[in-house]
């Protein structure tokens, strides 16, 4: 049975499906439309409300493969799209039903990083009603939030601190490990065992949890130029922060601040997304004690985001002077008879300015966490080219990772400011109840299985398993899976030597018709 639709995900045109499938007594179901990635699950929800089951269902990828790729080849394109519906057809003859196994949920979080973040989210999730679990590799809760000055929302981070710590350790539902780190991680969606080191008790402790919220943050680099670590006038954007609390009606004056130290060049090509801000806001503090203070921001673009805009303007207008320069004619700094010199040529008046600050703030880029890579390996999970974690997907899944049941929030995805920071840690906290709030969780059904009868217990599929899915079991000498952990990444039966593991939903006889009826026509 055919069918055209201008909006096939539209909710008459699901409805339409249902009606079709019910009328014609239909038993398998394809759809021309767009990426199985995001869309899959819409049509196998439809069906399934139809009667079918869910696998029974095949999706031709026309869009994303196809006309977005061939836009200027409409002829060949269409051509191709006909080739990719009718090797649909031909799988979705071979589909079979599946099914999922269902897994009883621990219905408690672990959130790694007791930081702004991590503790947002663990009081989400505890004053929801379930249990949480902080650790935090430091003595102390509130990561960043122990360095930083009142921001430009007029954020007082010490007393959000306070407000958040004093939550936390009085909450019946949170339990804090300070100086600890996970030591090992198993198990799956709903079902994972982690072991914490604690260094305070020198012991190992193992809790069970449903779901884990990655929230550990990121830190301010050591810059390597500009004479820091050489003269205690030369300080980073955080120190600055800290001065100012400090001040009593007293700054030092002039002050330079060149920005995107060690960002956006060669191997570090991201923008640190909050320095420019906190420069200009710090600028205008500044201005608040000390109203003559002469203040230089030396930077290579003003990157004040969203509204903060105005806090350019507002600076500029009290006299505080922006000098621009590019990646290849960077501010020179040395000492000059016990005075800073900065030399930095300003494109405005076409000639080289030389300053001699009292203080010279340097905006150090953001790093990605430092134990990003061991945590990434033990709950297998994505880091982006800059270390930071990488999320499963940027519009439809911002907060979750592609491994289930793990989420991420905070600095450990990117720099971001205090308000967004909460708002990930709310959204991560939201989604993961999403998997709290049940009693079982439905494991992918499209796994890997093993031929007994051809498997040699070779062990080559356990050494390639990136999710710890399959073990050569030594007393039956035969390769066994764990469904629960497999994703159905089908790297094991392309391996296996013996042809002796297939994967559920992308069989040898599925794929073989595909080819087939490509061959066909041709």
């Amino acid at each position: 049975m055919r069918g055209d639709s201008l909006y096939t995900c539209s909710q008459d045109s699901q409805e339409r499906i249902r009606r079709l499938i019910a009328e014609h007594q239909l038993n398998r179901v394809v759809v021309a439309s767009c990426s199985p990635r995001t869309h899959e699950p819409l049509f196998q929800e439809t069906i399934r409300q139809a009667g079918l089951n869910r696998h029974l269902f095949e999706m031709a990828n026309i869009r994303d493969q196809c006309s977005w790729v061939h836009q200027g080849e409409p002829a060949a394109a269409t051509d191709k799209a006909k080739d990719l519906v009718r090797m649909a057809v031909a799988r979705a003859r071979c589909l079979e039903p599946l099914y999922p196994q269902w897994l009883p949920v621990t219905r408690r979080a672990l959130v790694i990083g007791g930081g702004l973040a991590g503790m947002t989210a663990a009081l989400t999730i505890a004053d929801a009603g379930f249990e949480a679990f902080i650790v935090e590799k430091s003595g102390r809760l509130g990561g960043n939030l122990l360095r930083l000055g009142r921001t430009a929302e007029g954020i007082e981070p010490r007393a959000l601190l306070a407000e958040l710590e004093s939550r936390v350790r009085s909450h019946k539902r949170i339990k804090v490990f300070l100086e600890a780190e996970i030591e090992k991680v198993e198990g799956f969606v709903g079902n994972f065992k982690t072991t914490i080191k604690d260094h305070r008790q020198d012991a190992c402790a193992t809790i069970e949890h449903g779901v884990a919220i990655l929230a550990v943050g990121a830190g301010e680099s050591k810059p390597r130029e500009y004479l820091f670590g050489e003269d205690p006038r030369v300080v980073t954007l955080l120190d600055f922060e800290a001065e100012l609390e400090r001040a009593d009606g007293a700054v030092p004056s002039p002050i330079v601040m060149i920005q995107c130290v060690g960002s956006r060049e060669q191997g570090h090509r991201y923008c640190s997304r909050v320095c420019c801000t906190a420069a200009v806001n710090n600028a205008l503090r500044t201005k608040q004690i000390h109203p003559d203070a002469e203040i230089y921001i030396l930077c290579r673009d003003v990157r004040t985001y969203g509204f903060y805009e105005k806090l350019y303007r507002e600076a500029r207008e009290q006299g505080v002077i922006f000098v621009r320069y590019d990646e290849h004619t960077k501010p020179r700094v040395r000492s000059d008879n016990g005075r800073l010199r900065v030399e930095v040529f300003d494109p405005v008046l076409g000639r080289e300015l030389i300053l001699h600050p009292q203080r010279l703030v340097l905006g150090a880029r953001i790093d990605a966490p430092e134990d990003g890579e061991v945590l990434a390996q033990h709950f297998k999970v994505p880091r982006n080219e800059d270390g930071f974690f990488l999320e499963a997907h940027v519009k439809l899944r911002p907060v979750d990772f592609a491994t289930e049941g793990v989420f991420v929030a905070g600095m450990a995805h990117g720099p971001k400011p205090i308000r967004a920071t909460m708002a990930q840690a709310r959204a991560a906290a939201a989604r993961a109840m999403t998997v709290l709030v049940r009693e079982h969780v439905e494991a992918p059904a499209a796994v890997s299985y093993v031929l007994a009868n051809r498997c040699m217990a070779c062990g080559q599929c356990e050494t390639l398993c990136a999710f710890g899915a399959i073990a050569v079991d030594a007393a039956k000498n035969i390769a066994v899976v764990n469904e629960a952990l497999c994703k159905g990444c089908g790297a094991c039966a392309a391996s296996c030597r013996s042809h002796a593991i297939t994967v559920r939903g992308a069989t040898d006889a599925q794929i073989w018709a595909m080819i087939e009826a490509f061959a066909e026509a041709e």
